[in-house]
């Protein structure tokens, strides 16, 4: 009997070590997921609102920078240079977060994004691949806000 109940009571401290740890596990991975969140809101924030690209290049971007947008290329440099670009040509870009998520080392950007304040502007997905706090990996995906919509659910 006391063998059956020491393997009992040893399983069960296993198993609250192994809770223990997975809980500690979970709680690591909450806070670089909420890092990670944090960082890529930040660097759109910089890009798009403050249009602030050389600060921007000095903490969101990491190299290699992978790009899987068909029409950017690939690298930390090209995609400096058009953010530059933009810039200078659309002053008032601006950009809205309406929505945003972490799973691992994913951080996805729902946003409404203008040229200018009198446009209706276009909706982007940016999912964002980070690596020690930057970006290091792009997919995206955009549309325009049309004039009219057949449902009236809105995109954002």
């Amino acid at each position: 009997m006391k063998t059956k109940t020491f393997a009992y009571l040893t399983g069960s401290a296993l198993a609250l070590i192994a809770a223990s740890t997975a809980h500690a596990g979970d709680e690591a991975q909450h806070a670089l997921e909420a890092a990670n969140l944090e960082k890529a809101i930040y660097c759109m924030d910089l890009l798009e609102n403050k249009l602030d690209v050389d600060k921007a290049a000095d903490e969101c971007f990491g190299d290699p920078y992978i790009q899987h947008h068909p029409r950017l290329e690939d690298g930390r440099d090209s995609l400096i240079a058009l953010f530059r670009a933009r810039a200078k040509r659309y002053p008032e870009y601006s950009a809205r977060i309406v929505r945003s998520a972490a799973s691992g080392d994913l951080v996805w950007l729902h946003m409404h994004v203008k040229r200018s304040p009198e446009e209706r502007g276009g909706a982007v997905v940016n999912i964002f691949r980070m690596k020690d706090g930057k970006m290091v990996e792009h997919w995206g995906v955009a549309m325009p806000v049309p004039e009219t919509s057949k449902n009236d659910n809105g995109m954002f």
